[in-house]
């Protein structure tokens, strides 16, 4: 039994890995793609550590796992913003076909 959860959370996190990749190519801006992968690959990390997590027995292992969790939770958002700084920095501005039609879109309705 604990081996088919663990086989299902490493199977969605890796679902939501190719979610992620699919918006890196999807996504018409930047910034949109970089949200797309920020918010994708932390839960997906966390689910395939827990699922790996469930796979061992050993204590020193999950405290492993545990604590590569803890340094990409706080490095992931970090890179992001890191990103998304200095793209804005460089003059790398928003598509503006996305807020435009989102509007058009609510006036609409």
């Amino acid at each position: 039994m604990l081996d088919i959860v663990s086989f299902v959370l490493i199977g969605i996190g890796c679902l939501l890995g190719l979610i992620g990749g699919m918006g890196i190519i999807r996504l018409p801006d930047t910034y949109a793609r970089l949200h797309a992968v920020g918010v994708t690959d932390t839960l997906c990390t966390f689910l395939i550590l827990l699922g790996l997590s469930l796979q061992t027995s050993a204590y020193i292992v999950v405290a492993k796992l545990v604590l590569i969790f803890l340094f990409l939770a706080f490095t992931s958002p970090a890179s992001s913003y890191a990103l998304a700084n200095n793209a804005w920095r460089w003059g790398l501005r928003h598509n503006q076909k996305i807020h435009i039609n989102s509007l058009e879109h609510e006036e609409k309705q």
